[in-house]
């Protein structure tokens, strides 16, 4: 029996599960000098916002054991310029593409939702809710059942049903399942699993903060433990809403990892600073692994982690 690596996120169908994770390629031309971008499952581009943003004040980036540290501040050209640009260059690689969004207003997701309709080469929107909201004191959508299901809410009502709608999703909750559930009510056809974590380094040479903004979120192997938790919690809750699966993955084995606990498909992003082609070997690792234990397919492995163990 051949082996099946498709993978799907919704009604994405994908031939394989391994993504970029937003923020760390933009919208894929830096990597497409080291491989074609229809290698992959797809691309997912860096959060569009509605307007142009410079991003936050330098320094913004600090190295952490097993990690970093970034306070970028969604820095972007804004939808427009987005739409006329990335996406035809995008399209023109055959690529297979999740545009983020992100707001910081439930009417700026509606707008973006808006604009998302009938674009080439686009196969799922990937609704970026771990952003302050600025109607509600800057406090993050995904933090508040009630902020993060408007969000949703908004982007699926003027999207239609014509795309899978994946909610990204912050770990800094007590209770990420009840968010998941929120979500997946208001319309949300997966989740994103997990954002960054809140932390800060201070500079004990200095004795002050190494970002400028202070507090910025942690990426990296460091904060892989706390991702595949959450991923099975949610996965455990809502069995049949698929997951797509990240934080520090750097092999094949961490996202094996990852499919075990309850992912349908895995983002590869701070990995890619230090190799860029690491979501290839990534992939590549990945489908060997499944091989390797049995399986015939990437489905029978998802969430395998979840099986009843036998006396």
């Amino acid at each position: 029996m051949s082996f099946s690596f498709a993978a799907s996120l919704g009604s994405a169908q994908l031939p394989n599960p391994i993504l970029t994770a937003s923020g760390c390629a933009g919208s894929g031309k830096e990597l497409s000098q080291f491989f074609p971008l229809t290698e992959l499952g797809a691309i997912v581009t860096k959060s569009i916002m509605i307007k142009p943003r410079s991003g936050r004040a330098t320094p913004r980036m600090a190295e952490t054991p097993s990690g970093m540290l970034n306070s970028i501040g969604l820095q972007g050209p804004g939808v427009d310029y987005f739409l006329e640009n990335d996406i035809p260059w995008l399209a023109a690689q055959g690529a297979r593409t999740f545009v983020s969004i992100a707001g910081e207003t439930v009417e700026d997701y509606a707008v973006l939702a808006r604009k998302m309709r009938n674009l080439p080469g686009v196969v799922g929107i990937e609704v970026n809710i771990s952003c302050p909201n600025v109607e509600n004191r800057g406090m993050v959508f995904s933090c508040h059942p009630e902020t993060a299901r408007a969000a949703i809410e908004a982007v699926r009502r003027n999207i239609g049903g014509e795309l899978p709608i994946i909610a990204k999703l912050s770990p800094d909750v007590t209770d990420i399942v009840s968010i998941a559930k929120e979500v997946s009510h208001a319309g949300a056809d997966g989740v994103a699993l997990i954002n960054t974590l809140l932390g800060m380094v201070i500079d004990t040479n200095s004795m002050l903060p190494k970002l400028a903004q202070k507090t910025g979120g942690l990426s990296g192997p460091a904060i892989r433990p706390v991702a595949v938790r959450a991923v099975y919690q949610v996965h455990a809750a809502l069995p049949h809403l698929p997951i797509l699966g990240m934080g520090g993955i750097t092999s094949g084995r961490d996202a094996f990892e990852f499919i075990l606990a309850g992912a349908h498909a895995v983002s590869v992003g701070t990995a890619t600073f230090g190799n860029p082609t690491a979501v290839i070997k990534v992939k590549q690792e990945l489908e060997e692994i499944l091989i390797e234990k049995g399986f015939n397919s990437l489905n029978e492995a998802i969430g395998f982690a979840h099986r009843e163990v036998l006396p």
